[in-house]
C-alpha cells in the first residue's frame, strides 16, 4: 500500500541496484545486506539496526510488483507534492496545476484518484511489451534470417540481423501491445538461441574451424581446401614446417554486418595416424636417424628451470 514518505524514499539507491533489476538479482542483493547489517550479527549496534530496517523496508516494497509499480509511479511524479493522511482530513498543497486543494480527501482517497479513479490525467500510456523465443539454425545466426510471427493483429514479418549471438534479445520498436488509450505501441523482445554447428564456432565476428593436415603437408607444404559457411572451399597454402595450432586466415569469410566484417579462421591439427604399417614405420625410423640430435624439449626445460 502506497506510503506518503515513499516521495523521499529511493529504494534503489538503499539496496544499491537500478531501476530495472531483475527479482532474482534484487533477491540476491537483499539477502547479502539483510546478512551484513542483522541486528543478530551486529548486536548493540544501533546505525546497523536502523540500515536492516531501511533495507527490509525496500525490499517489501520493490519484490512486490504491484507496489513497485505503484511506487515507480509516484516517484516519476517528481518531488513537489506531499499528502499528509491524517485522522482530521488534512489538506494537501503544492504540485498539482491550478493550486488545486484536496480538502478533507484522506492520502488513500488521492491516490485512488490519482491512479485510477480520476480526476488527474495522466495522458496517453504506452502500450506493453511483448516477449517471445526462438531458436535458429547457425548459418542463419551468421547470415541472418526472416521469421514469420502470429501476433495480436495478425502475422507479420520480423527480420533478423546478420550475426544475432546466441542468447542475445532483439527489441523490435512498435510490434508489441496497442496502447489502451492513444498512445505508442509497445515493443517486441525476442530471446535468440542458436543451434551449434558440426564444424564452425563463433569468435566475436569472425568464425573458427579446425583443419586437419597430415604430417607431411606440415613438414614439405600444400595446398588445401578449407570448408567455408554456407559457400563453396576456398585454397590455403600450408607453408613449410608449418606447427600444429597455427592459424590460417581467409579475409572476408567470417560475419558481415552492416557494421564489420569478420574473417574465417582456420587453426591447422596435425592428424596422428592411430595404426601404420611396418613399412610405414621403417621409413619413420629410417626418417628420425637423419633429423639433427636435438631435444626438441629442451628449451622448455631450460625455462622451467629443469637443466
Amino acid at each position: 500500500m502506497a506510503s506518503n514518505d515513499w516521495f523521499d524514499k529511493d529504494f534503489y539507491k538503499v539496496l544499491g541496484v537500478s531501476k530495472d533489476v531483475s527479482e532474482a538479482e534484487l533477491k540476491k542483493t537483499y539477502r547479502k545486506l539483510s546478512r551484513k547489517y542483522h541486528p543478530d550479527t551486529n548486536p548493540g549496534d544501533a546505525k546497523a539496526e536502523a540500515k536492516f530496517k531501511e533495507i527490509s523496508e525496500a525490499y517489501s516494497v520493490l519484490s512486490d510488483s504491484k507496489e513497485r509499480a505503484e511506487y515507480d509511479q509516484m516517484r516519476a511524479m517528481g518531488p513537489g507534492p506531499r499528502f499528509n493522511p491524517g485522522s482530521g482530513g488534512q489538506s494537501y498543497s503544492g504540485g498539482f496545476p491550478g493550486g488545486a486543494n484536496m480538502g478533507g480527501a484522506g492520502f488513500e482517497d488521492v491516490f485512488a484518484n490519482l491512479f485510477g479513479g480520476g480526476g488527474f490525467n495522466r495522458g496517453p500510456q504506452r502500450g506493453a511489451d511483448l516477449t517471445m523465443s526462438t531458436t535458429l539454425d547457425f548459418i542463419d545466426g551468421v547470415k541472418g534470417t526472416q521469421l514469420k510471427v502470429r501476433l495480436g493483429n495478425g502475422e507479420t514479418t520480423i527480420k533478423i540481423p546478420a550475426g544475432v549471438q546466441d542468447g542475445q534479445k532483439i527489441k523490435i520498436a512498435g510490434k508489441g501491445q496497442a496502447s489502451p488509450n492513444g498512445g505508442p505501441a509497445g515493443d517486441l523482445i525476442i530471446s535468440v538461441t542458436v543451434r551449434s554447428h558440426p564444424v564452425f564456432t563463433r569468435d566475436g565476428n569472425n568464425l573458427r574451424v579446425t583443419v586437419p593436415v597430415t604430417f607431411s603437408e606440415a613438414v614439405l607444404g600444400a595446398t588445401i581446401q578449407v570448408p567455408t559457411l554456407g559457400g563453396e572451399p576456398v585454397k590455403l597454402k600450408v607453408a613449410p614446417g608449418t606447427p600444429n595450432g597455427r592459424v590460417l586466415r581467409v579475409k572476408g569469410r567470417g560475419v558481415v554486418t552492416a557494421k564489420a566484417e569478420g574473417d574465417l579462421l582456420a587453426t591447422v591439427e596435425i592428424a596422428v595416424p592411430s595404426h601404420v604399417s611396418e613399412k610405414a614405420r621403417k621409413a619413420l625410423e629410417a626418417f628420425e636417424e637423419l633429423l639433427p640430435e636435438a631435444d626438441p624439449r629442451e628449451d622448455l626445460l631450460n625455462k622451467a628451470g629443469l637443466l
